[in-house]
């Protein structure tokens, strides 16, 4: 990754508002009211957000994969519209935060995603205005427990607790180029396990935004994550799950037994 220092909003545990900082997005360094400290030197929450959505089949390589499928009942058709769900408030959880691994799962997919941030409320959006509805930039991890089937809302498998880690910092919209050509990269113990990029998305982000506030408001703060590329990397417990996306550095969250965080076996 080409280091970038950028504006940013950090959420620290401790601090009542969000702080306003200046990032080093590829060694994740931070730097507040001028002295330079690393990000895993802080404690963190996640950024203030409302609801987060998530948009699925928006990298053409997953519905390539997928295209016989949608053929089949009971709909003989790719979808028209965005396929949109939903990640819980129980999901969210802060920059190196450990994940609880549920009882009976064995892998987990780490879900390398970008997160777009909402500024205002918005309606029937034009695709040329949409930039000017979002706030900024931050990455998502979508983390989901491996199925199979298109047709039934997936709630047990994406919407266990700590299953959408967020952050580390918001970077606002002007301080990013342009989002359409961003390098996607989830890592497993350090070694690189999946690249992409948003110029792979279905429907590019000012499509997507045009298209479900077409039907639907997206509210001041709500955080649309754009996508999850084909073949996401599977991690275990133990393992220390890490997704990238250029020009906003890097969110890191270990994957620990659930059993072991309720005993409260330090990770």
């Amino acid at each position: 990754m080409t280091s970038r220092v950028v504006p940013a909003l950090l959420a620290l545990r401790g601090n009542p508002q969000t702080i306003e900082a200046r990032v080093e997005t590829a060694e994740n360094a931070v730097t507040i009211d001028g002295k330079r400290v690393e990000a895993s030197d802080l404690e963190w929450e996640v950024p203030a957000i409302g609801c987060v959505y998530g948009a699925a089949l928006n990298f053409r390589g997953l519905r390539d994969l997928l295209e016989p499928e949608f053929h089949r009942p009971p709909y003989d058709r790719p979808p028209i519209a965005p396929v949109l769900y939903i990640k819980p408030r129980n999901t969210w959880l802060a920059h190196r935060r450990p994940v609880p691994l549920p009882a009976g799962v064995d892998e987990v997919e780490i879900g390398a995603t970008l997160g777009v941030l909402m500024a205002r409320d918005a309606t029937r959006v034009p695709r040329g205005k949409v930039a000017d509805v979002i706030a900024g930039y931050t990455i998502v991890n979508d983390v989901t427990i491996p199925h199979t089937g298109l047709f039934r809302p997936p709630l047990r498998f994406k919407c266990r607790d700590g299953f959408c880690p967020v952050g580390p910092w918001v970077v606002p919209r002007d301080a990013m180029p342009s989002p359409d050509a961003l390098a996607i990269r989830a890592w497993v113990n350090g070694e690189l396990r999946m690249e992409n990029t948003t110029a792979n998305l279905h429907r590019d982000i000012a499509a997507l935004i045009a298209d479900i506030t077409e039907f639907m408001t997206l509210r001041a703060g709500d955080l649309l994550a754009v996508g999850v590329p084909e073949h996401p990397p599977l991690a275990r417990a133990g393992d220390l799950m890490t997704v990238e996306i250029e020009g906003l550095g890097r969110l890191e969250n270990a994957l620990v037994l659930e059993d072991a965080l309720s005993a409260g076996i330090p990770s």
